[in-house]
């Protein structure tokens, strides 16, 4: 039973409401482009998950079949037990992938938003495979696998109600328990807060390990990254900084560094590199959001987009058992392709219109053979003649606006 997958329903639930009450309030916490773009992230991590879990469940398996101490009991103690066990080793793990070159340029995706709301808790990595790691001791101590992957999930389940800003601080809870307030901080780009509050339900790791930090009311946040992804794309979002790392690494002269540098401390760069061309650190009081102009056209046709993605992926996840490896594959290549594309049909890039239109026409083609209900097929040939409707609207919509990017030029 995939508990995640069940919960996914209560998240979207919350998302919605949380929408409400900062439609009622006017806070403007949520922009439609930077949402789509934390969702589409969560669905591609959801695909590649499928893959990305291999490596570390047959590690851990072996480790658990070949090498465990002992039989942990299956009673509520143990289970309370592996609960606070599996938070220590998320602690050490989200710490190392903030203090790790390349385990940063994995976990690094889900702190590339400029906004601190529910959809940025989806907002996760598609190469996070080297985390697994961590959690390896449960194994070799003796903790069931199902145990663990069951604490997992709760643990993971928790995590997302605390990605909100209208939640102020809960006084004794914040000492305690990871919330909304002290995961802010983490979230933080100021030089105060970066690199503190790595737990994932309890706060007390923090504190015992010194990388606690209170949030200041002198000292309001300020959300995303040093430097700043600056697009909406899924795939420059997911290689950014392993991109930067190869290219220092093809840059610098010693060896010792072209290797090292993926296991140095977050933010090290090689000497000579970093004297050939400086990495600047932007001023954040003149920090800008990234953001692009969107028409009301553009808004509707990327959420019915999104809607229909979701959709694909929900109908794969549960339909898996079941499919061929080719076909699983071609799908995954469906998804990740329209995911990119949409990227760019929020980003105004040139040509965008063209090739959503041939996107379009794909996805329908492969969610036609696929599904088998005549009621559904009907959706999709309405949702597929809509979704070209809204195209040609948006192209007319930034000939009227200038402001406005055009889906055929720019």
């Amino acid at each position: 039973m995939d508990l995640i997958l069940l919960a996914v329903p209560l998240f979207f639930g919350l998302i919605g409401l949380e929408l409400l009450v900062n439609w009622i309030r006017g806070t403007g916490y949520y922009r439609l482009n930077d949402a789509l773009s934390s969702l589409n992230l969560g669905l591609f991590s959801r695909l590649s998950g499928v893959i990305q879990a291999l490596v570390p469940i047959a590690l851990f398996l072996w480790v658990y079949e070949h090498a465990r101490l002992w039989d942990v009991p299956d009673t509520m103690l143990w289970w309370v037990v592996a609960f606070l066990a599996y938070d220590l080793c998320y602690y050490w793990s989200h710490r190392m992938g903030h203090e790790v070159n390349v385990l940063w340029a994995a976990h690094v995706v889900h702190h590339s938003s400029e906004e601190y709301n529910l959809t940025t808790a989806l907002r996760q990595t598609g190469t996070g495979f080297l985390s697994g790691i961590f959690y390896v001791p449960l194994a070799l101590i003796g903790f069931d696998p199902l145990m663990v992957a069951t604490v997992g999930a709760l643990n993971l389940i928790y995590q997302f109600w605390v990605h909100t800003r209208l939640v102020d601080k809960l006084g004794v809870l914040d000492r305690i328990f990871v919330t909304p307030s002290n995961h802010r901080v983490h979230h933080a780009q100021n030089d105060c807060y970066i690199d503190k509050n790595y737990g994932g339900v309890f706060i007390l790791w923090d504190r015992v390990f010194g990388t606690f930090q209170e949030e200041l009311d002198e000292e309001p946040v300020v959300f995303g990254i040093t430097g700043a992804l600056r697009s909406w794309d899924p795939w420059r979002a997911n290689i950014k900084v392993y991109a930067e790392l190869w290219q220092d690494a093809k840059e610098t002269r010693r060896w010792r560094d072209k290797i090292g540098l993926w296991f140095r401390r977050t933010g090290w760069r090689p000497a000579d590199v970093e004297a050939r061309s400086p990495r600047i650190k932007p001023d954040l009081a003149q920090f800008e959001k990234f953001d692009i102009p969107l028409s009301g056209a553009i808004k509707a046709y990327a959420l019915l987009q999104y809607v229909s993605l979701a959709m694909l992926v929900v109908l794969f996840l549960q339909s898996l058992p079941n499919l061929s490896a080719v076909f699983s594959a071609a799908l995954v290549l469906v998804y990740a392709l329209s995911a990119v594309s949409l990227g760019h049909v929020l980003e105004g890039r040139a040509n965008a219109l063209i090739v959503e239109a041939l996107r379009a026409t794909v996805f329908l083609g492969v969610c036609w053979l696929w599904v088998d209900i005549a009621t559904l097929k009907a959706v999709l040939l309405v949702a597929w003649g809509l979704s070209f409707f809204l195209l040609l609207k948006a192209h007319f919509e930034a000939l009227a606006a200038p402001a406005i990017p055009s889906l055929w030029h720019r």
